[in-house]
């Protein structure tokens, strides 16, 4: 697992994933985009928990976002005093294009593989998020 983190931090992976979709932004910030694609409408708070990141610095990058027309923010209807960050159809254009240059990035390692071992990866994949997600019951050691 620690060598599939350090191979996925890697900053040129970034780039080359940029490169290979065509975009031009700065590599801090796409990672925020996705997340708000993905989670939004996001609070500012939960994206910098989920981006393992400062809350000030998310702020100024998701302002930054927004100067760029990429997403906008509102207020929540939950809690009028969070405003939510929410995808904008030009920040949904940029992470299509993310998404099929990562499928591009990973079709040649995946070529090789068998349809039932790519199955599994995901399967496993999904248990193993999903179990680390949801909060131990504890362990009776009686």
């Amino acid at each position: 697992m620690v060598d599939l983190v350090a191979l996925m931090n890697q900053p040129q992976r970034d780039q080359a994933l940029l490169a290979e979709a065509g975009i031009s932004l700065d590599r801090a910030l796409f990672p925020l985009l996705v997340g708000i694609e993905r989670f939004g409408p996001i609070g500012v708070v939960d994206l910098s928990d989920r981006a393992g990141r400062d809350y000030t610095t998310v702020s100024r990058q998701v302002a930054k976002l927004e100067s760029l027309g990429l997403i906008e923010r509102r207020p929540s209807p939950a809690d009028r005093r969070i405003h939510e960050a929410v995808i904008t159809d030009k920040g949904r254009q940029m992470t299509d294009a993310l998404d099929a240059a990562r499928q591009r990035l990973a079709a040649p390692v995946l070529a090789k593989w068998s349809e039932e071992d790519f199955s599994d990866l995901v399967r496993l994949m999904r248990r193993f998020v999903d179990d680390l997600m949801t909060p131990s019951s504890g362990t009776d050691k009686t």
